[in-house]
């Protein structure tokens, strides 16, 4: 087991609060030190109470399932002896309502495009090792995942 460190931080400032016309923009600082700007979406927050060139929640997830991915189909082709030059996913997630009548992100499509040096890999072995990808992918076998909420 392991643990996984990320730090939300969001300051209100001078802004008034109550009008609910707040700024959504915060930071995640991650366990290696990454800082990422983050905010709610323009889609459910309208600028400029949402910042929209920072990341929101919806596209974070979209882009951790398809690095997840990613990084699985990676070792799996370099143990299968595959050179890959290139990996590209240009991932989408909907959100929509699920079975229960929530929002949540109904649907992700992974798109990968790859490309190998030397011998490229058949039809039936490029499927497979995205299987076996999404398969072992912890943030795939994670969707609907308990949450924990511990205030602090």
């Amino acid at each position: 087991m392991s643990e996984h460190l990320a730090t939300i931080e969001w300051v209100r400032g001078e802004q008034p609060f109550s009008d609910n016309r707040y700024s959504r923009a915060h930071d995640w600082t991650f366990d290696g030190g990454a800082v990422v700007r983050g905010s709610s979406a323009p889609t459910s927050v309208p600028v400029p109470m949402s910042d929209p060139a920072a990341v929101d929640p919806e596209e974070a997830f979209v882009a951790a399932l398809s690095s997840c991915h990613m990084l699985f189909f990676l070792a799996f082709a370099a143990k299968a002896g595959l050179v890959v030059d290139r990996y590209r996913d240009a991932a989408i997630g909907v959100l929509g309502r699920d079975e229960r009548g929530r929002t949540a992100m109904t649907v992700v499509t992974l798109r990968p495009a790859v490309a190998f040096s030397g011998t490229a890999p058949t039809a039936e072995a490029l499927a497979d090792l995205h299987h076996r990808a999404h398969e072992a992918c912890y943030i795939a076998n994670s969707v609907r995942t308990q949450v924990r909420v511990e205030p602090g």
